[in-house]
């Protein structure tokens, strides 16, 4: 998997989809370089288009994130009880309803009590809803640009969620802020937000909830905050910011305390493999009860 993604950035990829093995490496000109630092927020900040780092395309269950706590910051599959994490069918859905993925050189500090949601925020980089009609694939690096933005409070952590479109989508021209999704994709948002407040209950955690009502904001708004969470991020990665257990590990910020040279920490080389197979369980829908909060396995 070494195809450009953008910008000359390309893949490497290490071991087999759907195992715990799995890491996707992002590099520039043969060297690998982090995705949550070096890979830049803005793909054109005139035009307002910004850089999306997919983790999970459309309609897929495996729980994929860029990693925090492994230098270069790799995406890996999520972990659950040793195994590797699938998200759950909640009816009727299969898997995500959106190419989910996140915003580099973004940080909801967990320092940070947000006014809006009255909740820190989830220690992450900003989380990214692509609304388009084109599936994306686990890595690939979209030129999106902001709709709206989605309040969400998971389990008492601020967890905002930016919707987005492809710059390559048919709909680029038409859609432009929150308000025209419901004209040309009615329904999805109210999905969305449904799909957000009870896709853990089947893990036996509680209803999320979402600030403002319910109501997704608009583009303005969500640009701000993510303009926020770029700013928070760029105090983690000057040093201002304890970093905790995060890795800073970095090639190409400036005045970065955390950068390094070219070719001073080893990374595997290129060696994927064809997917495992999914165990049948994750083809099964659940059935979530509103407000009893009961899944049932069909």
């Amino acid at each position: 998997m070494a195809h450009d993604t953008t910008g000359g950035i390309t893949l490497r990829q290490i071991g087999a989809e759907n195992t715990l093995d799995f890491q996707i490496y992002y590099e520039r000109n043969g060297q690998v370089i982090s995705a949550f630092h070096d890979i830049p927020l803005f793909a054109n900040r005139t035009q307002g288009l910004f850089n999306m780092i997919v983790e999970m395309p459309r309609w897929t269950n495996a729980k994929n994130e860029v990693n925090k706590k492994t230098p270069f910051n790799p995406i890996k599959q999520d972990i659950l009880d040793g195994k590797p994490r699938f998200t759950p069918n909640i009816f009727p859905n299969k898997g995500y309803i959106w190419n989910y993925g996140a915003f580099p050189q973004t940080f909801e500090d967990p320092g940070f009590i947000s006014p809006f949601t009255g909740a820190k925020g989830d220690n992450d980089p900003i989380d990214v809803l692509e609304i388009g009609e084109i599936v994306a694939t686990v890595g690939e690096i979209k030129q999106v640009k902001i709709l709206g933005i989605i309040g969400l409070i998971d389990q008492n952590e601020t967890d905002w969620k930016v919707v987005t479109l492809d710059v390559n989508d048919p709909l680029f021209n038409e859609i432009n802020d929150i308000g025209d999704v419901e004209i040309y994709k009615p329904g999805l948002l109210k999905n969305t937000e449904t799909f957000l407040k009870i896709y853990k209950i089947p893990r036996g955690k509680q209803e999320n909830t979402i600030a403002f009502e319910g109501e997704a904001q608009n583009k303005e708004f969500a640009t701000s905050i993510v303009l926020e969470t770029h700013d928070r991020w760029k105090l983690l990665i000057n040093g201002t910011t304890p970093r905790q257990d995060i890795q800073t590990v970095n090639l190409s910020v400036k005045g970065s305390p955390y950068r390094i040279r070219p070719g001073v920490l080893n990374v595997p080389p290129n060696n994927p493999l064809p997917p495992a197979p999914i165990d049948s369980i994750y083809d099964e829908w659940l059935y979530v009860s509103v407000p009893d909060n009961q899944a049932i396995i069909q």
